[in-house]
């Protein structure tokens, strides 16, 4: 969590708070109890619940004393330690955890619950999961923490995500990893691919190539696909005249840095959009947006994030067919039909419950995603 205005720590246990910077004890907070953490530039301040406030400190450091509880930011429990500190908006939140405890708040959040003959897709994610962690780890030191708790990275949501299904995976795994060539992968992983996944560099602009990244049909046989089980495996989004404008009038300049298309009076009439170049696994590659005089051309890794349903909410996928319905010379209405849900790269997560209720093991899965990789154990 980065940004908050403030941001309350308690504990179904006693808290134990210091100063993060010099380890100088503040003092302990009260099973039940919550005090609030406050900006105080350049620093942070604690207020007690009688009002009373610290004085400044750079951060906060807080660690449940009592055994087998746990601290609790805003209401969320955590193992570990939770650190508070000053961000350039507001406030950070992070957690310090083991690895193995990290990855027990990220499973269940990446999964969800699985019925007993799904349990080897499980145990595929707690592969992906650790991989994806350790190979990512330092990569945001100049944040001060690993990874967002969010899909930026993984989603991480502590105590909740917890399950005796997660710890049981995570066991049966424990330390196992995915290399090639000796070296951890990038273990980038989706929701849905929706027939096959994608390469990296279909998807991310500064993606490096891999062998092991590259598209991997889904395909189960009879014109079935393995992630057909997903509620997102298809999908429709529609825009009328007036929505599309305002959505393109919003993403486009952000993307082009330029009035997209408007020259510097707002945006053109849109006269026609279309898909002018596919991949190797059949996504769009380059969407055309068509104006009264001239055009942008949006490449692929970018299309997801032009095209919007809604102004907070990415395409569900580059894989989809455009419908395109004119009015008086300019497009009045969109519809998307489209196939699979995220990037497509890697380790698609409904693709893996599929295989795994046909009957294959976690790491005939994960190989099958990441070709030309091992499963091993680094501990």
């Amino acid at each position: 969590m980065a940004g908050a205005a403030s941001v309350t720590l308690g504990g179904d246990g006693e808290l134990f708070v210091t100063d993060d910077a010099n380890g100088e004890s503040i003092g302990s907070i009260p099973a039940g109890t919550t005090w609030t953490v406050v900006v105080d530039t350049p620093g942070v301040s604690l207020v007690k619940p009688d009002g009373s406030r610290s004085e400044r400190r750079t951060g906060i450091s807080a660690v449940s004393v009592t055994q087998n509880r746990f601290a609790m930011a805003n209401g969320r429990r955590y193992r570990g330690r939770l650190n508070v500190l000053r961000d350039p908006v507001g406030l950070t939140v992070m957690n310090r955890v083991p690895v193995e405890s990290y990855l027990a708040g990220v499973i269940g959040g990446e999964m969800g619950p699985r019925r007993a003959d799904e349990r080897q897709a499980m145990l595929a994610q707690a592969v992906v999961s650790r991989t994806f962690a350790l190979k990512n780890r330092g990569r945001r030191e100049l944040q001060g923490f690993d990874a967002w708790a969010d899909v930026r990275d993984q989603v991480y949501t502590g105590i909740v995500g917890e399950t005796a299904e997660v710890w049981s995976a995570l066991r049966a795994t424990r330390g196992e990893v995915l290399h090639y060539r000796g070296d951890l992968i990038y273990a980038y992983f989706h929701s849905t691919c929706g027939f096959s996944t994608a390469g990296a560099d279909e998807a991310f602009k500064a993606a490096q190539s891999q062998p092991y990244l590259r598209p991997v049909s889904d395909a189960s046989g009879s014109g079935h696909y393995y992630c057909e089980l997903s509620p997102r495996f298809r999908w429709r989004e529609e825009w009328d005249g007036a929505k599309l404008r305002a959505i393109l009038s919003r993403t486009l300049p952000e993307m082009t840095n330029t009035g997209g298309g408007g020259g510097g009076g707002g945006l053109q009439r849109i006269t026609d959009i279309e898909v002018t170049r596919t991949t190797a696994s059949g996504r769009v590659g380059e969407l055309r947006i068509v104006f009264e005089h001239g055009d942008v051309r949006v490449p692929g890794p970018d299309v997801r994030a032009v095209l919007r349903p809604e102004a907070d909410q990415l395409l569900g996928s580059t894989s989809f067919a455009l419908s395109v319905t004119k009015d008086g010379g300019q497009v009045s209405r969109l519809v998307a039909a489209g196939a699979g849900w995220g990037h497509g790269v890697g380790f698609c997560q409904w693709g893996a419950v599929g295989r795994a209720r046909a009957g294959q093991d976690y790491r005939r899965i994960v190989t099958t995603y990441f070709p030309g990789t091992n499963v091993e154990r680094l501990y």
